[in-house]
């Protein structure tokens, strides 16, 4: 898997962004580019195995942050997987 660094503009709500592969050689300076122009590192490194699910995840920071806070907890964990088999035996397409 890949590992990538999102930057956002300050004050743009996570919708102005853009990402690097930490594997390019040109990583490091690229960074220090975007940091000149004013973006801001967000959040933790994202490990994906496309751009795509990368930026995905990166878009989905909320959602993601709010279940892996929820399934940390033993009791939310059992409900969360109570109901997902409830609907994945009731609601199968």
């Amino acid at each position: 898997m890949a590992k990538y660094q999102f930057f956002c503009l300050p004050n743009s709500n996570r919708e102005k962004f853009t990402y690097l592969d930490m594997a390019d050689e040109q990583f490091i300076e690229q960074k220090k580019q975007l940091l000149a122009a004013g973006f801001k590192v967000e959040d933790d490194v994202i490990l994906a195995e496309t751009d795509e699910k990368a930026v995905e995840h990166f878009k989905s920071n909320f959602i993601y942050v709010m279940e892996e806070y929820n399934n940390a907890n033993f009791i939310t964990a059992l409900i969360n997987a109570i109901i997902n088999g409830y609907k994945s035996v009731f609601y199968k397409k």
